[in-house]
């Protein structure tokens, strides 16, 4: 049997089509993960710490001293937040290496937020910080860098 123009045109609309309901398949879950994102935080045992940890936090510089004795302080609240909120390595025993693609593209967004609320904010910056602070490999950081540019 010869496989003719006609198969080709019928078997790559059902390959666009397929692609289609799995892209939406995940923008329904990354929809999800907006609606729901960090609401732990405006609940008790995380309410009190970053209502007073916050302002800190923002006049710090993210990876400075200062940054992580703040960090050091909320200790109680992080723990609980990050059992929560399954966007952040600490959620998982191995890090960064148990999250999935929806897991690190929330993360991704969540550090771009970040650098809106500090003064001095650099997401390149948070990309190489974050780098050694979850060991995560040149390949990922580089994958990254090239996805500041959304956000531009």
């Amino acid at each position: 049997m010869r496989y003719t123009e006609e198969d080709c045109i019928r078997d790559t609309t059902q390959h666009i089509h397929e692609v289609r309901k799995q892209l939406s398949r995940v923008i329904v879950d990354l929809t999800e993960r907006g609606r729901v994102h960090d609401l732990s935080k405006l609940k008790s045992p995380e309410l009190e710490v970053f209502t007073e940890y916050t302002p800190k936090l923002r006049e710090s510089t993210y990876g400075s001293d200062e940054y992580k004795e703040n960090l050091a302080g909320m200790q109680v609240a992080l723990q609980h937040h990050y059992e929560s909120n399954s966007h952040h390595p600490e959620h998982y025993e191995d890090g960064i290496k148990g999250m999935d693609l929806l897991d690190i593209i929330e993360m991704f967004c969540d550090w771009k937020a970040a650098t809106l609320r500090h003064a001095d904010g650099n997401l390149n910056k948070s990309i190489e910080i974050n780098q050694k602070r979850f060991g995560y490999s040149n390949d990922l950081a580089q994958i990254f860098k090239n996805s500041v540019k959304i956000f531009e």
